[in-house]
């Protein structure tokens, strides 16, 4: 299925450094000095200096730097800065000397591990030609146990310089290491392809089946070469390709061509024989990196503002909507487990298997709804929207970039103008420990309620869509900030840049719980004073159901007329009463102009700039009363004297 004559660049690679490595008198140098003048030398130094093969050395056309290294141990620093510097190493040992070869085993390997040296090794054995024919080793049977421990280890070959054997594939073996590595594609062991690479493969597959009928037929085969590899297949070499196929795996191919099965069976098949160039061509051709995973980036004007944020698109929307149904398979308006499994089997994995996401979303009949899907790609998007662009091209959106995220207005602006148009929130939630925090966000995505201590330690996110009155529907993303992360969150001035709005949730029976909440409220409204990024807030009496503190109703309600901002919403969420709270939410972040609190050192600051700004305007007046009477004065003047 390639064209070994037509080779495309392999790799963004500009330049491969290879470091030489090993005990003293196991060939390193001469390793170098034979393959750089394609002779063997009589005499080399100690150390070669830096060798650069020229670009067209190797067929795929990247030059060559190879650093040679000493293996005393006053040159120990040294050694470790150069391999740290390798994308590849080459470790040496003398085939007329068993011992270096158990140095490998017991020092250098080790040592590269020691300093984390996560690169391709080739251990190479020098001198060939001086090892007696009586005891001529099985070279597998000897490096198996040490590859098997060692699996950094991509290939053992054994050369002789002084008679010119195997001395360029050495270096051959360890850029085509670096340029077409074989781990992120194939698993040694079980001598199979990774998922990761199965996932890829499957979704190019897909794309190159035009008419969507589950298998590769003649002229879709050829189009796939064609792009990869830029060149036809002939007829005879289509049907030579599918026999092979057949003759191994009956499966792999059927009356409409080949199929996915006898795809990924080809690449595996392309591995075992040598051939990684192939798939690794396949899968950069396709925009994939050495992780296998999609080179998408953000449109270059794609900038944004810090109190700005990114949405998903309606054609996006509407895009993950048909692919919802596409794949809720038993038609129960559920994705569960298995169809989401299914739905992301062309991408490197499921996006929301960690945190954040794992449990921001509401689950039904242990799935996601279509709301509950939808959010969370609204909580990706908002956070991480180069990470939400790149799974939408993995599951095959593939429209321009730019028509699937939208930047928002600054809320700077959806203040001037009273009105804010976005179509997905964020409300960060503040409170002391016990408050009713984790109680509230568990309600906002359906949990039930339990009746337990309040012991967060992590920010915690949660994601839903809220019905409003008239039919819309708006995303709101609660964002829970644990009490010991205020103060590292307010370090920073643009960290509430990204709040829409804020609530500060008490427990309505605790005394103390309600003055911390209000400590905080003051703090995050004086830094919203300083930074500029002011956004409404709520207090929200938690734990309605328990009998207030004396006095509450009274304090509640003189702080919030103070700073002016609404009264406090009770609810219990233990009763299921939340008194519309996340509709509130919703309103307060859709008229960012109002509810803003202010503190008592704002409004100082405020009446400063007031009496600053008249006394300014009084200084302009006077000024410009004194320009006009002299100006009176400098005509009465002049018509004075020419009267006379």
């Amino acid at each position: 299925m390639a064209n070994s004559q037509t080779r495309p660049p392999s790799s963004d690679k500009k330049e491969v450094r290879i470091v030489v490595a090993g005990e003293r008198g196991t060939g390193k140098s001469s390793l170098i000095a034979t393959v750089a003048t394609e002779s063997f030398p009589t005499q080399v130094p100690p150390v070669m200096p830096p060798t650069r093969l020229a670009e067209d050395f190797f067929p795929d056309r990247v030059p060559v730097t190879i650093i040679d290294t000493s293996s005393s141990m006053e040159n120990r620093s040294k050694l470790a800065q150069d391999l740290r510097l390798a994308d590849a190493v080459v470790l040496t040992y003398a085939c007329d000397q068993p011992a270096t070869l158990d140095r490998l085993n017991e020092f250098w390997l080790p040592e590269l591990r020691r300093l984390e040296v996560r690169v391709p090794v080739i251990v190479v054995g020098c001198k060939l030609d001086t090892r007696e024919e009586a005891t001529q080793v099985n070279l597998e049977a000897v490096m198996s146990p040490i590859m098997h421990r060692f699996r950094e280890i991509e290939t053992c070959i054994e050369c002789s310089c002084r008679n010119l054997i195997q001395v360029p594939e050495v270096f051959y073996y360890a850029q085509k290491a670096v340029l077409h590595p074989t781990t992120p594609l194939f698993d040694q062991e079980s001598q199979t392809l990774k998922p990761r690479c199965v996932r890829a493969l499957k979704r190019i597959f897909i794309l190159c089946d035009h008419d969507k009928d589950g298998a590769l037929s003649d002229a879709e085969l050829n189009d796939f070469q064609v792009k990869c590899f830029n060149a036809p297949l002939q007829p005879s070499e289509i049907m030579g390709v599918k026999r092979v196929v057949q003759d191994k795996l009956p499966e792999g191919v059927n009356d409409r061509g080949l199929t996915l099965t006898g795809f990924l069976f080809l690449h595996a098949l392309f591995i075992e024989k040598g051939r990684l160039e192939t798939t690794w061509t396949v899968l950069r051709k396709f925009g994939y990196d050495n992780d296998i995973k999609l080179k998408v980036d953000l449109p270059q004007n794609f900038k944004r503002a810090p109190d700005q944020s990114v949405e998903l698109t309606n054609e996006a929307v509407d895009y993950l909507k048909g692919y919802f149904s596409l794949f809720d398979a038993d038609n129960d308006k559920v994705l569960r487990p298995g169809e989401l499994d299914e739905l992301f089997s062309t991408a490197p994995d499921i996006p929301w298997n960690e945190a954040p996401y794992v449990d921001a979303a509401e689950k039904t009949l242990g799935g996601l709804s279509l709301h509950a899907f939808l959010s969370k790609w609204a909580l990706m998007t908002l956070l991480e929207p180069a990470k939400s662009l790149a799974y939408l091209t993995y599951i095959g959106y593939m429209v321009d970039p730019a028509s699937a995220l939208r930047t928002t207005r600054r809320r700077r602006l959806d203040r001037k103008k009273q009105q804010s148009e976005r179509n997905v929130f964020q409300c960060f939630v503040f409170g002391p420990k016990n408050a009713g925090k984790t109680a509230l966000l568990n309600s906002f995505i359906g949990r039930p309620f339990i009746e337990t201590s309040n012991l967060e330690t992590n920010e915690r996110f949660a994601v839903n869509v809220v019905d409003q009155l008239g039919g819309e529907k708006k995303t709101l993303v609660l964002r829970e900030i644990p009490e010991d992360g205020v103060k590292k969150l307010l370090s920073n001035k643009e960290s509430l840049a990204a709040c829409d709005v804020a609530i500060f949730v008490h427990d309505s029976s605790d005394d103390l719980s309600w003055k911390r909440a209000k400590e905080l409220l003051v703090d995050v409204a004086s830094h919203g004073e300083t930074s500029g990024y002011e956004f409404p807030c709520l207090i929200v009496a938690a734990k309605d159901d328990l009998d207030p503190f004396p006095m509450a109703i009274e304090d509640l309600t003189r702080v919030s007329q103070d700073m002016g901002i609404e009264g406090p919403i009770p609810v219990s969420v233990k009763l299921g009463d939340l008194n519309n709270l996340f509709r509130r939410i919703i309103n307060a972040a859709e008229q960012p102009h109002l509810s803003i609190p202010e503190t008592e050192a704002g409004r100082n600051r405020k009446q400063y700039r007031q009496l600053v700004n008249r006394s300014l305007m009084f200084v302009s007046v006077g000024a410009a009363v004194t320009i006009v009477g002299l100006a009176a004065y400098r005509v009465y003047a002049a018509r004075k004297n020419s009267s006379s």
